[in-house]
């Protein structure tokens, strides 16, 4: 130790550091504790790699004088900012600091969100946000208002540019909903984390309901039923691995392409137990995620919005190494028809991966759109417009394996050769068909089966006559529209395979401002 007295200068700037790493007080930071909650930093410790954060805007405070705030500065003003690495890679990065005003934005707040985001931006690395506020400043009025649309421009401007993840560690309520609504994926947490416009209160003043926090807004209600959370934590460091594990799958920005990974698991690996693993009885359910575990490297899978629209899966995994998005039907959940809500979910998974040079790897297996007033009523023809546009204008490389059913229009939506697939497999088990072979009968054959001496006998003998010539893949292999009919075992090698002759694909769309998309 030396015996030389510290620069004054430099000891005030240690006291200064000191007093913003404690936030709001040590009582506040016990206090968080006590609910199961981190501080700022402490999440921040947790999700960037050891030693590599650094605080941008530590000394910023607000500037307001209204309802006693001038006597009530912390530096930092409730959000820590900064950047750092994620498994070796840059993203930039803002906390809420919830015992600091309770995480409240004033526009000082704000601003630093807003530069944080910016330096994203010219630097093309992500922005991972960690929110963990009671909302606006009341106290700042229209200043903490302009400061939230401010953030709100920014993730528009960012959106398709850089991966944008929200992580709500608190609450998250009113405007400040909207910011993590526009990125591309929010991670909630359960029991702890809350999102919603309005509140229990103002809804039971409004409407005479009462809902608690975690029927109204919970981690367990956006992941199942609102669609909004991608992934529900069940803590804060479940959630931050999350976050950490799908970094690896993104690119940096939209002018990268995913990282790279040496294979772990040989590119030229069969698995014969798909062979087996799909029904003699073409009705009866199967578990589409024990197929893409068996195709997929090391059987790795992360999906994306598992409890919410369960008869369609989406999610991320590695091919030969090569990060790639999954789409594909789920037979076990209403026998994996698309209906609003899958049309809705694909779509923008779809679209995600799209713009960040994603390839994209489907497994289909569609009855058909779900039939019912309530589908119609609830916009199938628009939402489901949404699936088949996103495939249209995707210009990633596309490659479709139909493993057993692709019936009507939902096998114009789910990434044929005719909208642009660069590769389309199929199974000898892939039925290819306007409809099913029963509701076909019923339309073609109506007046020869009342006519029948039996009608049951002779509705059968048509019935299997259409599956025999229709329930194959080799009608649309003659015509070109399959480009391959393979073995199961053999679908991981093949995929592996089209990836690599697909490595350079070139592709654009006309010139214009952006499309319409039927949102």
């Amino acid at each position: 130790m030396s015996d030389q007295p510290v620069d004054p200068r430099i000891q005030e700037l240690r006291d200064r550091k000191a007093q913003a790493y404690i936030g709001g007080g040590e009582d506040k930071i016990a206090r968080q504790h006590a609910r199961g909650r981190m501080t700022a930093r402490e999440r921040l410790q947790l999700l960037l790699d050891k030693g590599t954060f650094r605080e941008v805007d530590v000394f910023v405070t607000h500037n307001s004088s209204e309802f006693g705030l001038a006597e009530q500065k912390f530096p930092g003003d409730g959000v820590v900012t900064g950047y750092g690495s994620i498994n070796g890679r840059l993203v930039f990065v803002y906390s809420q600091d919830f015992t600091v005003f309770g995480g409240s934005v004033s526009r000082a707040h704000a601003q630093k969100i807003c530069k944080i985001m910016d330096m994203a931006m010219k630097n093309g690395a992500p922005v991972v946000g960690l929110n963990d506020s009671g909302g606006a400043r009341i106290q700042e009025g229209v200043h903490s208002l302009a400061g939230y649309a401010e953030i709100f421009y920014r993730n528009v401007i960012s959106s398709g540019v850089i991966p944008q993840i929200s992580i709500i560690m608190g609450p998250c309520a009113g405007g400040a909903v909207y910011s993590p609504a526009i990125t591309d994926f929010v991670v909630m947490v359960k029991e702890t984390s809350h999102m919603f416009v309005t509140g229990p209160d103002v809804i039971k003043a409004v409407t005479h309901e009462d809902v608690t926090f975690e029927e109204l807004g919970g981690a367990s209600v956006h992941a199942s039923k609102s669609g909004v959370a991608h992934f529900a934590a069940e803590n804060e460091e479940d959630a931050i691995f999350l976050v950490q594990h799908l970094v690896d799958y993104l690119p940096s920005n939209n002018m990268q392409d995913p990282p790279l990974s040496p294979p772990t698991d040989d590119p030229l690996r069969e698995a014969p137990e798909l062979d087996t693993i799909i029904p003699d009885n073409p009705n009866k359910p199967y578990d589409m995620k024990e197929v893409i575990r068996h195709v997929v490297d090391d059987s790795q899978f992360l999906e994306v919005h598992e409890h919410w629209a369960r008869n369609i899966i989406v999610g991320f995994a590695r091919l030969g190494g090569r990060p790639v998005g999954v789409i594909a039907q789920q037979p076990t959940v209403l026998a994996g028809v698309l209906d609003v809500e899958a049309s809705q979910k694909g779509a923008r998974f779809v679209r995600f991966c799209d713009a960040f040079n994603v390839p994209l790897i489907v497994f289909e297996d569609v009855p058909g759109f779900m039939p019912g007033i309530n589908q119609e009523h609830g916009g199938i023809i628009r939402q489901g417009a949404k699936l088949l546009y996103a495939f249209c204008e995707a210009t990633v490389p596309k490659l479709t394996v139909i493993v057993r059913k692709a019936y009507g229009g939902a096998y114009c939506v789910m990434n044929p050769r005719h909208i642009g697939a660069d590769m389309v497999l199929a199974w000898p088990s892939a039925e290819i068909a306007v409809m099913g072979p029963e509701g076909a009968v019923n339309v073609i054959f109506r007046r020869e089966i009342a006519d029948a001496g039996d009608p049951m006998v002779r509705k059968g003998e048509l019935v299997q006559d259409y599956r025999d010539r229709f329930a194959n893949p080799y009608v649309a292999a003659a015509a070109g529209f399959i480009d391959n009919v393979i073995e199961p075992r053999e679908t991981r090698p093949h995929l592996i395979n089209a990836l690599e002759m697909l490595q350079n694909k070139w592709d654009s769309l006309p010139p214009k401002k952006h499309g319409n998309i039927p949102l």
